[in-house]
């Protein structure tokens, strides 16, 4: 690759890392948001469920948005919104005003992963996809992950405003760089914009990742509101599924979904959500399962996982290049099967449990989503035709936001139904809420293991140099 384009794919790995890391950091400063404004854990969960709104109603548009406007225009869009979100939240002297701030960071946030990926696919040589992906892999599961300890470091020094501050100036450093350094990437064209679809988008994705994020509260029986609300996105998503194939015939379709007609893109994109829905609820049950049945902080909780997560960043890049050499097979399906492996071993962890095995555990389950995450995303993305890469990576980033809701809310409420049980039957906190993890932990292994079975279904995608569409070979 040419010095140039390694400084784009720098400046915009730089800037989905800042943005993601900023996404999942607040979660650790939660009770202090309340305490300062004075607020229920109902009203301060929606700077986490606003944020994920607003990634998956904004997400579903940055294919339209990527073939509509030049890369730099998108960068500096995506960038600036950011920005003014985060100045905004630091600032902050309302709660009202903190949630605006994080809705507009978010709607920065959403167009940055799809760029990248599509900037990615675009200039960077089939051979070497494998090795960027790796890199990228890392900004979308590691960075997550590491969120609340960042969070939780600079709470230990300073007030929750500082969250936002320390990401001002990186920021202000991406954006110079990205203007300088930045080129456009590909033709744009001019497709007009289909309103009704953006309204119908509104809805669906709105709606769905909302009455995922309340699924406690529906299944507790009195959640009017979000019982509706999902009702809702799923009658929007079938008129805009509907819309989209009917608008695909003259290219003029918002989120153009003939990528799930191409079967290795298909394929590799149900693991990839099956993986990052057991990555996002992994991370969220385990915290609650070291605080609440062992006892430690939550500095201490954040501590544990960062030994995998710190982990899977350093291997990543690692397993892309092996990717370039070897393709897809041999590295996911020993990440399969230890990723299955290593969820069915959290499951057995009791209230006794000691630390290190928590650390040996997580670190085991990390480096195998790593193993899957990098061949997964190459292989989706690779498998199409370039003219389809933005929207690709647009469905791809809009359904990643769907499995992390989805995956979140399935081994919650498991958790919590886990929890209630022990407790009726007179287990104390501790043990009550092991024995909620344990089950959770027990689902999210046999979704690994469903996971794991399709693995071998992935075929190599194969690039001549002369030809202009992936071929994706039986025999791969």
């Amino acid at each position: 690759m040419t010095p140039e384009v390694t400084m784009s794919l720098v400046v915009l790995v730089a800037a989905a890392t800042v943005m993601i890391l900023n996404e999942t950091s607040l979660s650790v400063a939660l009770p202090a948001v309340m305490a300062d404004f004075g607020i229920p854990a109902t009203s301060a969960q929606w700077l986490t469920t606003g944020f994920m709104l607003t990634m998956a109603v904004v997400i579903p548009t940055t294919g339209f948005l990527i073939e509509r406007f030049s890369t730099r225009q998108i960068f500096v869009a995506s960038v600036l919104l950011f920005m003014a979100g985060t100045t905004l939240a630091a600032l902050a002297p309302t709660f009202l005003v903190l949630l605006a701030g994080r809705v507009i960071q978010a709607s920065g946030t959403a167009l940055a992963m799809p760029l990248l990926m599509t900037v990615t696919m675009t200039l960077v040589p089939p051979q070497r996809r494998g090795t960027i992906m790796g890199i990228i892999s890392v900004v979308i599961s590691v960075a997550p992950a590491l969120g609340p300890t960042v969070g939780g470091l600079i709470l230990d020094r300073f007030s929750w405003h500082f969250i936002f501050w320390f990401m001002l100036p990186l920021g202000l450093l991406i954006l110079a760089l990205g203007v300088a350094k930045l080129p456009n990437v590909g033709e744009t064209r001019e497709t007009p914009l289909d309103v009704p679809s953006v309204v119908l988008s509104v809805f669906a994705f709105g709606g769905l990742v909302y009455g995922l994020s309340s699924i406690e509260q529906m299944l507790a029986g009195n959640a009017t509101v979000p019982v509706v609300v999902t009702v809702v996105g799923v009658v929007s998503l079938v008129f805009f599924v509907r819309r989209q194939l009917a608008l695909a015939k003259d290219s003029r379709a918002l989120l153009d979904l003939r990528p799930f007609t191409i079967r290795n893109y298909t394929i590799a994109v149900v693991i990839m959500l099956l993986a990052m829905g057991l990555l996002l609820g992994s991370v969220t049950v385990l915290p609650i399962y070291l605080q609440t049945s062992l006892g430690v902080t939550a500095m201490t909780a954040g501590l544990v996982v960062m030994p995998g997560g710190l982990l899977q960043g350093l291997l990543s890049p690692i397993i892309g290049r092996i990717f370039d050499s070897v393709g897809p097979r041999p590295l996911m399906i020993p990440g399969a099967l230890a990723m299955a492996v290593s969820i069915w071993l959290l499951s057995l962890l009791g209230e006794d449990a000691a630390l290190w095995k928590v650390v040996a555990i997580y670190m085991l389950f990390a480096v195998s989503v790593g193993f899957m995450m990098t061949p997964l995303m190459t292989t989706s993305l690779a498998s199409l035709p370039q003219e389809l890469y933005s929207h690709g990576s647009a469905i791809l980033t809009t359904l990643q936001q769907l499995a992390g809701a989805t995956g979140t809310a399935l081994l919650i409420v498991v958790l919590t139904r886990g929890t209630q049980l022990g407790e009726e039957s007179g287990l104390g906190e501790a043990a009550a809420t092991a024995q909620g993890a344990s089950w959770a932990f027990m689902v999210g292994g046999t979704l690994a293991v469903v996971a794991a079975a399709m693995t071998p279904l992935v075929k190599r995608v194969r690039v001549d140099a002369e030809e202009t569409a992936p071929v994706a070979p039986g025999d791969a």
